[in-house]
């Protein structure tokens, strides 16, 4: 198993290099980065490992800012001596999040918990395949079931411009402007919503074709979406996606 260490702390990136060589003899360590910027840089430059230990508050900034720049599809474990960034994590393709001292214990448990994904779909991976495969398979949720005042409204999928994050809340804003308050995360939502029709712009938004009024650049090659109802903050496209933003429009 190839991974990489992305942790600041000296003394804590050899503790967990010994913890986990103690978990897995197997494991190939690849690289131990302690910054925002050495991992973007390692990640563009070097194929993805199979798996990464990832600390949260790097000297550069949260490591959060990595996803938004590199495109990164392998496990996640999140190591950190906060407890109050777990939600966000999850959304990251996070398969536990581990909070320091990390235990040997809870470190094998996050290695079994991998060991069980990676049977599980190696195991159904053709039943998967065809399924995905099958013409008219695809379940799209279409509409959501959302509270207001004192009643439960539903709201057609079509009709949503927009779900957005903020303040460890998930916000849906229909296309009257009336907005939501949803107990799901975007990687929740990205599951079940078109993806032909919603974009994930970044990792606070995620945007319906058409609520998107225009597009402008942006310095650094990026993109600006301005959308209907109208955000007060900005909405980037980074340069990374682009490419792969101008290819979803264009379908």
């Amino acid at each position: 198993m190839r991974i990489i260490v992305i942790e600041d702390e000296r003394p804590a990136a050899e503790k967990l290099q010994a913890a986990i060589k103690s978990c897995n003899s197997n494991v190939q360590l690849l690289a131990v980065l302690g910054s925002v910027q050495a991992s973007v840089e390692w990640l563009q430059q070097n194929p993805l490992p199979d798996l990464i230990f990832m600390d949260i508050q790097l000297t550069d900034g949260v490591s959060f800012k990595i996803f938004d720049i590199v495109k990164i599809n392998c496990p996640v474990i999140f190591i950190t001596a906060y407890d109050d960034y777990w939600q966000e994590a999850f959304e990251y393709n996070s398969i536990d999040y581990l909070l320091k001292p990390i235990s040997q214990e809870k470190l094998e448990a996050a290695f079994k918990k991998l060991e069980n994904i990676k049977q599980y779909f190696e195991g159904n991976f053709q039943q998967l395949l065809q399924y995905h495969q099958s013409p008219g398979t695809e379940k799209y949720k279409k509409r959501f079931l959302v509270k207001r005042g004192n009643d439960y409204i539903a709201v057609k999928t079509e009709d949503i411009a927009y779900f957005y994050a903020v303040h460890k809340l998930i916000c849906m804003v229909d296309k009257a402007g009336r907005k939501f308050i949803l107990d799901k995360s975007l990687a929740d939502l990205v599951k079940e919503i078109d993806p032909a029709v919603f974009y994930r712009a970044n990792r606070k938004y995620l945007v319906n074709i058409t609520a998107i009024k225009k597009i402008k650049t942006y310095p650094k090659s990026k993109l600006e979406l301005e959308v209907v109802p109208p955000m007060d903050e900005e909405i980037i496209i980074s340069q990374e996606n682009v490419s792969d933003f101008k290819e979803w429009m264009g379908n």
